[in-house]
């Protein structure tokens, strides 16, 4: 477990429009990006796979919306849900799938990912996931060190998974800009970039920074990293304060720009949502001070395994909690977990998500979200199936900024689905079927539909195996 955590917590240090389409709007602004360059900075290429409309009937259908649905159907095309309930009719040229005793969710998104920054085989060459230079490199992007063909991003597809946000490391107080992904195959990291998504900014407090940094300069102390995120945060004010200057009257030549600053200001503007690794209670309360000080708002405080203890505070301020279903106790900050902080989280009113941060944690999110409602209730912490789910759906959806477009079955939505073989809170359902974005992407009994990278090419799955 200390091994698999080390990405992150452990730090390397080497028509009319549909609501989809309204809610996109302010994000497609903000991804135009800095109001420090005029032109678009590595746009968005993905394209939809064309895919025949699909009927997928006689199924359990959990929306993560509030209803499960028995024996029911849900209908999609040209990538958006059409329809879901109990009588939902096809048109003529609907692929008809049969989900007698098989269940329906949305795509599960996972909102702490390292793959592609940190890619197999694991090898220094593929070590691309912290830049341990400086303590605020909020200079660099996720997506410039994604590398589109690491092979767990198949395995990933194949448990459910249709949308990550891959993140730097957690080496730097400030550690980068992530990247909001489409699980597909594909030949760049512009051509999986979720569509108008936000950015999302990497922070990190506690331990981390001060083992990376404690002997290079600092910073060593607690203290020390409070002082480098407001250092940070007042140079990005004098910034943005240039640029709206100059942006407002174009006169003269425009401030110079700062990729660092740029950032930040973005952060200033609401425009990229913070993203901050943190596990003790009292940080998670210094760091909220932080964004009262700055005028910005934490979205989510991911591992926090300590969130329990300031659950009223997080609900109050609006901060999301990411955590894991029962891993702690590998470093000194993380000692204090317990089995039922998402489900005292959730009862407090925090939006609560069930994270991987492991390559091989994504492969069954399900479980992980199952096991999590399950130790609540257990303890006698009310957690409903649809709460559960949403935890790895709607409430990921809801930290990427994307909530209006994804995360939900529901007539409108983007067509990311999943069918499973049985209950997906069950050890012993698979996903038989994965769709994103209305396309195809893996079926389990049909080799032509189980994405493989060129890193694999010539090794040859097993027979009967999907791999």
């Amino acid at each position: 477990m200390v091994v698999a955590a080390a990405a992150c917590a452990g730090a390397r240090a080497t028509q009319s429009p549909t609501p989809a389409q309204h809610a996109a709007a302010p994000a497609a602004a903000a991804q135009q990006d800095s109001f420090s360059a005029e032109r678009a900075q590595y746009p968005s290429t993905y394209q939809r796979h064309p895919n025949s409309p699909v009927l997928i009937k006689n199924a359990t259908i959990m929306t993560a919306a509030g209803q499960e649905i028995a024996n029911g159907s849900i209908l999609f095309k040209d990538g958006r849900i059409v329809a879901v309930g109990t009588s939902v009719t096809a048109p003529a040229d609907a692929v008809v799938v049969d989900g007698t005793g098989k269940y329906v969710t949305p795509g599960i998104i996972d909102v702490h990912s390292h793959m592609g920054v940190y890619a197999a085989p694991g090898t220094f060459a593929e070590s691309d996931g912290n830049e341990a230079t400086r303590p605020n490199t909020a200079d660099v992007w996720a997506e410039h060190s994604f590398w589109p063909q690491d092979p767990q991003i198949p395995l990933a597809i194949a448990g459910g998974v249709t949308t990550i946000e891959a993140l730097p490391g957690s080496a730097n107080l400030i550690g980068g800009r992530s990247a909001i992904l489409k699980l597909v195959p594909a030949r760049t990291v512009q051509a999986m970039k979720f569509p108008n998504a936000p950015y999302g900014l990497k922070m990190a407090c506690g331990e981390n920074p001060k083992r990376v940094y404690g002997d290079r300069g600092g910073p060593s102390t607690r203290m020390g990293n409070m002082a480098g995120y407001r250092d940070a945060f007042i140079a990005a004010e004098a910034y943005r304060r240039r640029w709206d200057k100059w942006n407002a009257k174009h006169e003269g030549d425009p401030p110079e720009r700062d990729l660092k600053n740029e950032t930040l200001a973005e952060v200033l503007r609401g425009h990229i949502l913070v993203e901050n690794h943190c596990y003790r209670a009292d940080e998670m309360a210094q760091m909220m001070d932080l964004g009262r000080e700055f005028g910005f708002k934490i979205r989510s405080f991911h591992h926090a395994v300590e969130a329990y203890k300031v659950r009223d505070l997080l609900a109050a301020n609006g901060t999301g909690a990411t955590v894991w279903s029962d891993w702690w106790g590998f470093k000194e900050e993380a000692m204090d977990g317990i089995h039922e902080n998402a489900a005292l989280l959730q009862q407090a009113g925090v939006k609560v998500n069930i994270h991987s941060d492991d390559a091989g944690v994504i492969q069954h999110m399900n479980q992980e979200a199952a096991k999590a409602m399950y130790y609540g209730i257990q303890a006698g912490i009310p957690v409903t199936r649809d709460q559960a789910l949403r935890w790895i759906t709607a409430n990921p959806a809801w930290t990427l900024g994307i909530d209006s477009i994804v995360g939900t079955l529901e007539a409108g939505k983007m067509a990311d689905v999943v069918l499973w073989s049985g209950d997906p809170f069950s050890v012993y359902s698979r996903a038989l079927q994965v769709y994103n974005d209305g396309w195809l992407v893996y079926d389990r009994n049909d080799p032509l539909h189980q994405p493989r990278t060129d890193f694999e090419l010539g090794q040859e799955p097993l027979p009967g195996s999907d791999r």
